[in-house]
């Protein structure tokens, strides 16, 4: 059996190319899941409600396969993976080749949100796993190179989608699942030896028993439902706001560019940051710059005051998906990492986006870009007096 671990050079790079794939391909059907919808005939509310069900699909599977990987750590993550994206490409060519009505595509919403869903934290997971065992392994570069390629490939999925029509973006969303599915499967495992942890006797917790590991970790958790309930609408119907404002199809892609690419900085700076303010700083800092971002979008007049304001993704969004991974680890033993990853997912991008955009769908059918900005703005606000909270509670327990 192997015992050496592969080289810290070779885990980075290949990390890297994970992530940026995997964020192309997120932006392929995330980026232009709307914008794809409403071409098909479906109302902005019917698809709040489908890009509801692709974040509650998240929410019942991962818990689920975190807790089985979890109890089975001889199980590569890589085959886990590899299972979930390659059904997900089986799927996708089904809706590309067919136009299903309204349960249809709930039906396939909802089976894309549990395959590729899962695939967020299990990504995350395959880097904090190398990190537990002494690999210093430069997480946040890696995800912020992921949010320049998301960054890109919005640009170019912008211009695609104008010249070839949107329904094109699925070819490119099935090439860069079939690149994903090739990097995973040839990614550097773990040896066996150093997946069963020195701890492994220790037991792992529910769900339940997570979540409710400490004030600090609870109050966090509802933060970051409200944050992510406030932000992610924005993403989910930028293609509403852009064109509310004066645009297109083209400047959406523009627009999304500038936000992704906004995130590269703070990833850049996270680890100096992380050193200076700790995790829990970090997060209640990234909670609060989400809250504003609706806020900033409320009053902008044009589409060039919606590209002005795109780069307050950096102190946000950008700095909340390193931070939570690291806050994950660090709240939870070591028994639960795995599932611990989930329940900071589940959370955030999967409770908090499934009813920020199932809301917000519905606010703009009722009044319009401006009431959907409104309400996310209240959502933010709910998120800074819970991260305040947490704060409090971590200060009470040193």
């Amino acid at each position: 059996m192997n015992t050496r671990l592969p080289s810290l050079r070779r885990v980075n790079v290949m990390y890297t190319l994970v992530q940026m794939t995997y964020w192309s391909m997120f932006a392929a059907f995330a980026g232009y899941q709307t914008a794809l919808l409403l071409s098909r005939g479906f109302s902005s509310g019917q698809a709040g409600v489908f890009t509801a069900i692709r974040c509650l699909a998240g929410i019942i599977a991962q818990p689920l396969l975190g807790g089985w990987a979890d109890r089975h750590p001889d199980v590569p993550l890589n085959r886990i993976l590899s299972v979930c994206l390659t059904s997900a490409l089986m799927v996708n060519i089904v809706f590309y080749r067919t136009r299903p009505g309204f349960w249809g595509t709930a039906l396939i919403f909802l089976v894309l949100g549990m395959l590729e869903l899962n695939a967020y934290p299990l990504l995350d997971s395959m880097a904090v796993q190398f990190i537990n065992v002494g690999l210093d392994v430069n997480y946040s570069l890696g995800r912020g190179l992921g949010s320049l390629a998301y960054a890109v490939s919005c640009v170019i999925l912008g211009q695609q989608a104008a010249s070839l029509g949107v329904e094109s973006v699925l070819l490119t969303h099935g090439a860069f699942l079939i690149l994903l599915i090739v990097l995973v499967t040839v990614y550097p495992r773990l040896p066996g030896n150093a997946r069963r942890s020195p701890v492994e006797s220790e037991p792992s917790h529910s769900v339940r028993a997570i979540v409710t590991s400490s004030p600090a970790f609870t109050w966090m958790l509802a933060a970051v439902f409200f944050a992510l309930g406030a932000v992610m609408p924005i993403v989910s119907f930028m293609v509403n706001i852009v064109t509310d404002r004066g645009g297109s199809e083209t400047h959406l892609g523009l627009a999304l560019f500038l936000m992704a690419a906004s995130e590269l900085p703070a990833a850049l700076l996270f680890p100096r940051l992380w050193r200076r303010l700790g995790s829990q700083r970090m997060m209640v800092l990234a909670v609060v710059f989400m809250a504003v971002k609706p806020l900033l979008f409320a009053p902008t007049p044009s589409l060039g005051w919606v590209l002005a304001a795109q780069p307050i993704q950096m102190l946000g969004y950008g700095l909340f998906t390193p931070a939570s991974v690291y806050y994950a680890n660090e709240n939870v033993s070591a028994a639960d990492r795995v599932r611990g990853q989930t329940v900071m997912m589940v959370a955030s991008n999967g409770l908090g986006s499934m009813t920020g955009n199932l809301l917000s769908g519905y606010a703009i059918d009722l009044g319009g870009v401006n009431a959907m900005l409104a309400l996310c703005t209240v959502f933010g606000v709910l998120g800074i007096l819970c991260a305040g909270m947490s704060a409090r509670a971590a200060g009470k327990r040193r």
